[in-house]
């Protein structure tokens, strides 16, 4: 087994990809997420260019671990500059990291184009850089910057760079395709041809401009490379970084005589990619290869079909190795395979009748515009509605929401409702940021004193797509509410040519899913407490 080194940027070389933006808190909370899931090398920042990376180091050093694993980046001297005089290496051993990882530039036409110097005047500054960093007792990592485009360029000068960093001590050299434009056969080869020409170890960095990165990187490692350099969820400028968690997967997993990260940290890939991506305030990526919700997702009825005699027939790999979790989709082009699969926690599978009556239901309500695929609490209902075991919590008896503007254009959005809860009528009026959010104001004050429980669950997303287009402003429209609470994250769905009913019928399911999972969870936890008697609707 060859161990390969799993180096993160992605608190710098990530946070550079468009709309992101982490705070020093979520920098830190990431950190220690790294770390206790065994990442070899964290990059924290560059301690010179902001405040927040410099606050960062200070705090970080406190991280358990994180001394000899928190990596500060930066850049070769400055042309003139002795190192001991450069703010960017004063910088460096400010920030107290015990590894430096230093960019430098392989490519010629980047030395005299960009950098403005001489090709001799940039050996220097790599030389020196690194030379002085390990005098300072600092661990050098150096990235060769635009390696390949240099190497195809000026293969002699290329070579001389990195030979200059490990000549000055630099513990690894890693090979960047900073452009992202190398193809897998490239980057094997010419990894191949720079091991074979220094004496110091060599690692990988690519950026996904061709849809690449994971390949060229995995060929890297196959050609010798020690060091895969990338971001979670492949965060990063333009393209993207390459997704170490597509790297991890694929090492640990898919490849032989590779061992990455600690075994217990593979089930965890999951989570983690979704705490990034939480921190990050970015939607998950559905289709992401391992992690995704959609990764292990069958909609095909002739695939669930299979899958539940054999999960090998239609997946690759078992979920549960990276933490994710099979799912079994509902449309029209179901059949009663997905409805066996997904009403299997109901104990309905026996009920040939009821299984087809569900899917008749599926198919007549996706043809008026539902979708059910990211409404799993929608249909979840639609299950106890038709199985008769359904009892509604509450009944509505009338709504109303008004929006007035005033003269300067500022709206104010009221909602009002009218419930029958436990045999009480509850009117309650409430004002929100638009009408859902007044609409789901109203509904917590009518509900809360009865279902405490409410106050845990949160909208967390809301998608209205128009069905018909055709009609023009008298289209359909489908609804899609993401709810969550502390313990699970689940989607419902409304269909009308009124956007506000359709956006009551979803609120009101999200609401109905949420108190029908938590009393079947108290059922479980107290199978001696009896049920509350409700009234139907």
């Amino acid at each position: 087994m060859r161990r390969i080194q799993i180096y993160d940027t992605t608190l710098r070389d990530g946070s550079q990809g468009e709309g992101v933006s982490f705070s020093l808190q979520d920098k830190l909370l990431i950190a220690r997420r790294l770390l206790e899931l065994g990442f070899d090398y964290i990059e924290g920042g560059y301690p010179l260019s902001n405040d927040k990376d410099a606050q960062f180091f200070a705090r970080a050093a406190q991280l358990p671990g994180g001394q000899g694993r928190i990596c500060a980046f930066g850049m070769t001297r400055r042309k003139g500059l002795p190192p001991e005089d450069d703010p960017g290496m004063k910088a460096l051993l400010a920030s107290g990291a015990g590894v430096v990882t230093l960019v430098g530039k392989t490519s010629d036409f980047h030395v005299t184009e960009v950098l403005r110097v001489s090709l001799e005047e940039n050996l220097a500054m790599i030389a020196d850089s690194v030379r002085y960093l390990r005098s300072q007792g600092r661990q050098v990592i150096y990235d060769a910057e635009h390696f390949f485009d240099g190497w195809k360029a000026n293969r002699s000068y290329a070579v001389r760079t990195v030979q200059a960093a490990a000549d000055a001590g630099a513990s690894l050299v890693v090979l960047c395709d900073t452009n992202g434009g190398s193809m897998p056969e490239e980057v094997a080869e010419l990894t191949r041809a720079v091991i074979g020409e220094l004496p110091t170890p060599v690692g990988i960095h690519c950026h996904n401009d061709c849809e690449l990165a994971v390949a060229n990187s995995l060929a890297a490692v196959d050609a010798g490379a020690v060091q895969v350099q990338g971001t979670i969820n492949g965060l990063g400028e333009r393209c993207g970084n390459v997704d170490l968690i597509s790297v991890v997967a694929n090492l640990a997993f898919k490849k032989q005589g590779y061992e990455v990260l600690t075994s217990d940290s593979l089930p965890r890939l999951t989570e983690l990619s979704r705490y990034v991506y939480e921190l990050a305030n970015m939607n998950f990526r559905q289709n992401q290869a391992f992690v995704g919700q959609s990764a292990f997702a069958h909609k095909g009825g002739m695939h669930v079909h299979a899958v539940a005699r054999a999960a090998s027939s239609y997946e690759h790999m078992t979920p549960e190795a990276v933490g994710n979790e099979r799912r079994f989709l509902v449309s029209e082009l179901s059949g009663r395979s997905n409805i066996m699969a997904l009403t299997a926690k109901h104990h309905l599978e026996n009920d040939r009748e009821l299984m087809d009556k569900i899917l008749a239901h599926v198919v007549t309500l996706e043809n008026q515009g539902y979708q059910f695929e990211a409404a799993e609490g929608s249909f979840d209902l639609l299950v106890k509605r038709l199985a008769g075991t359904y009892r509604p919590h509450f009944e509505r008896l009338n709504f109303h929401v008004s929006v007035e503007a005033d003269r300067e254009g500022a709206a104010t959005t009221e909602a009002t409702v009218k419930l029958r809860v436990a045999g009480e009528i509850r009117h309650e009026v409430a004002e929100g940021d638009g009408p859902v959010n007044a609409l789901d104001a109203a509904l917590r004050k009518a509900l809360l004193s009865i279902y405490p429980s409410l106050a845990d669950m949160h909208l967390v997303d809301y998608k209205v797509r128009v069905i018909n287009s055709e009609a023009a402003t008298a289209a359909g429209v489908r609804v899609v509410i993401e709810s969550r609470d502390e313990r699970d994250v689940w989607g419902t769905v409304g269909v009308s040519e009124n956007i506000i009913e359709a956006s009551w019928m979803a609120l009101v399911d999200s609401i109905e899913y949420k108190l029908c999972k938590d009393e079947a969870a108290e059922v479980v936890t107290k199978p001696s407490r009896p049920a509350e008697v409700v009234p139907h609707q």
